[in-house]
């Protein structure tokens, strides 16, 4: 396992950026329909096609999901992912049309100091087709994709992705785009409050401080009192291969946002606009309450790695007055 999402068969993953801008896309590719659901916590999300994730609603399987910098104008960014799966013959077919069903949501970043000046229509069209065009089994961690402009409240936010297998043998993984209000780490120290969860020194291996004190639980939020809810966000997806109905994979995604609450301080905010989408490649059997809980448990666990991974894993936008990557602080 290369504790990448990768890990889960028959999903890809694909980046598309651009420096200038300091934002861009992220495309997962499902190589056959996944069950999907989606858990949404933060109080200010930017999603699209998500009505149809309601297990009350028709369509139970999504060709791909779109994740993205640019607020609302990265919502075009699954139309690229969607227009490339089109080019497949790949979506939703009703008599001779074809539509690829592509769920997505959004980070802001328009204010890190990228230009932002595209003139009449958005990049992130064209950023969600190159995602999705370079979908595949391995891809890069930190700044790049649609957590190229992500920053949180004390160091830059980046992407990050985590892998584990329960004791029976079901794997799951997660990806997390980190553009949080709040903050990973503990204080102004190295230490991440996902801590607890690292395998293998996979964040830096720093634990957690010998004790904590009162400043390092007071609350750091990005912008301070200027804060705006458009400003925060961390948005991901959790897969696993196992077999699960729509209303499974609406509880796994329940369970598993609690991940963020392991990884990030604070978190669910009126400033956040958290969401976290699960699916099921659904290829192994699972029992649907005490496994199902096993699965949602570790799910979280892992989104909380995922989460210290693309901090931990981003650098610094080469603009002025912008956050400082972790490893430029603690290496």
């Amino acid at each position: 396992m290369k504790n990448l999402l990768t890990d889960i068969a028959g999903v890809r993953v694909g980046h598309a950026d651009d420096a200038k801008l300091a934002s861009g896309t992220t495309a997962i590719i499902f190589d056959s329909p996944a069950v999907a659901a989606i858990d949404v916590r933060g109080g200010g999300p930017g999603t699209r096609e998500v009505s149809l994730l309601d297990v009350a609603n028709t369509v139970e399987r999504v060709d791909a999901i779109a994740l993205s910098g640019g607020s609302a104008f990265g919502l075009d960014a699954g139309g690229g992912v969607q227009a490339w799966l089109a080019e497949q013959g790949r979506g939703f077919r009703i008599r001779e049309a074809v539509i690829p069903v592509v769920p997505g949501a959004i980070v802001f970043d328009l204010l890190n100091g990228g230009d932002k000046a595209w003139g009449r229509f958005s990049p992130y069209r064209d950023l969600g087709y190159a995602a999705a065009a370079a979908a595949g089994t391995d891809f890069a961690l930190g700044s790049v994709g649609a957590g190229l402009g992500a920053t949180t409240a004390t160091f830059k936010g980046g992407l990050g992705s985590a892998s584990a297998v329960t004791a029976n043998g079901v794997q799951v993984a997660a990806i997390m785009v980190v553009n949080a209000v709040g903050s990973v780490t503990v204080g102004d120290g190295p230490w991440f409050w996902a801590a607890p969860f690292e395998q293998n020194g996979e964040f830096g291996g720093r634990g957690l401080p010998p004790k904590f004190t009162p400043d390092m639980l007071a609350m750091r939020i990005k912008g301070g009192p200027a804060a705006s809810e458009r400003e925060n966000t961390t948005i991901g997806l959790v897969v696993t291969d196992a077999i699960l109905t729509k209303a499974q994979a609406k509880r796994l995604a329940m369970i598993a946002q609690t991940g963020m609450a392991r990884a990030i301080y604070p978190v669910h905010a009126p400033l956040d606009g958290d969401v976290l989408f699960a699916a099921a490649t659904c290829e192994k059997p699972i029992e649907p309450l005490v496994e199902l809980t096993e699965l949602g448990m570790v799910a979280a666990n892992v989104v909380a790695r995922a989460i210290a991974r693309g901090v931990h894993s981003a650098t610094a936008l080469p603009f002025a007055g912008i956050v400082p990557a972790w490893k430029d602080r603690f290496g």
